[in-house]
């Protein structure tokens, strides 16, 4: 039977020296986790040094051991300085990985609720730190993008086309669906204030430079939202929970261009596709009510062609690049964020949805001024 790990602290003016020796396992870490963290907490001294010259062997558990006590805090203050010395080469790896993963405290005291100044305060500072991650996460996949397309070899492109498939072509239906009945409706409300003037004809324009420029767009990234964004978090937070992105990053692998690039790729090659279906659906919509109203289908074509520019298709279209880059990202950072426990898949998903949508509309609004402006 293997004994615990054995550790001896020293206490100098400026500076606490904690020796440990054995075996850092999930076994013997949790033999000693309590005793050293109070040992090193109560100490006085701003510098910590861990010395691992005697560790025989570390796991997972005992990596995020030394990363927790590097990163200790001492009466509400973090060491200023923390060093480990004598950690053998085969270790390094999970010292790292451990230094990496954001643990965050399991116990929350709700005895005493915030101010309003605090929860605001404790608000903005989340989000400032959601928003640094996510510029660090795409600052990671566009490297990792730019890297793949020097060797393209390199992609999981089987990967990819099946992320493809389960994206594009089985979202055909309820995108045809709802951009269908968009279109139907509009048609319809529009018809109304229209036949005032004997002009219903004009829907067709109406409905034509809509769909093209926005609606068709928009309703395709919505949908993805919701289906792609939600699986890709889902995915992604299953294995982070466990421990498959643990594993390929020990492995030397990046879950960057193994896991996130091929979902990315593919998102962004079937948003295009999945918008023009959804415009033509869409404009077919409309040419129900204008048949209805008794005009010849010929007529409502012409409006159409008439009056949509590839101007306006292609300014759609372009947003569609954006939106797909968005929502596949934004769904494989929430994922990559889900914390440990049962409900921990189930927000992130949510997450993922929330800020896909919000991030739809920002740019959506972005590029309406910069057309506008651009004289598009």
């Amino acid at each position: 039977m293997s004994q615990p790990p054995q550790f001896t602290i020293t206490t100098a003016t400026n500076i606490t020296t904690l020796c440990l020796s054995g075996r850092l396992d999930t076994k013997g870490v949790a033999a000693v986790w309590q005793r050293v963290t109070i040992a090193v907490g109560r100490a006085k001294s701003p510098t910590l040094i861990i010395n691992l010259g005697e560790v025989d062997y570390m796991d997972m558990a005992g990596a995020a051991f030394i990363s927790h006590l590097k990163n200790l805090d001492h009466n509400g203050t973090a060491k200023e300085r923390s060093q480990v010395n004598g950690l053998k080469s085969a270790y390094t790896p999970l010292l790292v990985l451990a230094e990496k993963t954001d643990i965050k405290p399991a116990i929350t005291n709700h005895l005493s609720p915030h101010s309003f100044v605090e929860q605001t305060g404790k608000n903005v500072a989340d989000f400032l730190y959601d928003a640094k991650t996510f510029i660090s996460f795409i600052g990671e996949l566009i490297f990792a993008m730019v890297s793949s397309l020097k060797a393209p070899k390199n992609i999981r492109w089987g990967e990819t086309f099946l992320m493809a498939e389960r994206a594009g072509v089985d979202a055909l239906p309820i995108v045809g669906l709802i951009s269908f009945i968009v279109g139907l409706v509009m048609a319809f409300q529009a018809a109304i204030p229209m036949k005032m003037f004997g002009a219903e004809l004009y829907v067709a324009n109406l409905i034509g430079i809509a769909t093209v420029r926005e609606l068709g767009p928009l309703m395709t990234a919505i949908v993805l939202a919701g289906r792609s964004a939600s699986a890709f978090a889902a995915e992604i937070g299953t294995m982070k929970i466990n421990e498959e992105i643990d594993a390929l990053t020990v492995m030397g692998m990046d879950p960057v261009k193994f896991l996130i690039l091929p979902r990315v790729i593919a998102l962004t090659m079937v948003t295009p596709l999945l918008t023009i279906f959804a415009n033509l659906v869409g404009i077919l919509g409309g040419a129900v009510v204008i048949l209805s109203l008794g005009y010849p289908l010929v007529a409502y074509y012409n409006q159409v062609v008439n009056f949509v520019t590839w101007q306006d298709f292609t300014g759609g279209i372009i947003k569609c690049f954006v939106f797909g880059v968005l929502i596949a990202a934004t769904g494989c950072i929430r994922g990559y964020q889900t914390q440990m426990g049962s409900s921990a898949v189930g927000q992130s998903t949510t997450r993922a949805v929330v800020s896909s949508i919000v991030l739809i509309a920002v740019f959506d609004g972005i590029f309406s001024i910069m057309y506008y402006y651009m004289g598009v």
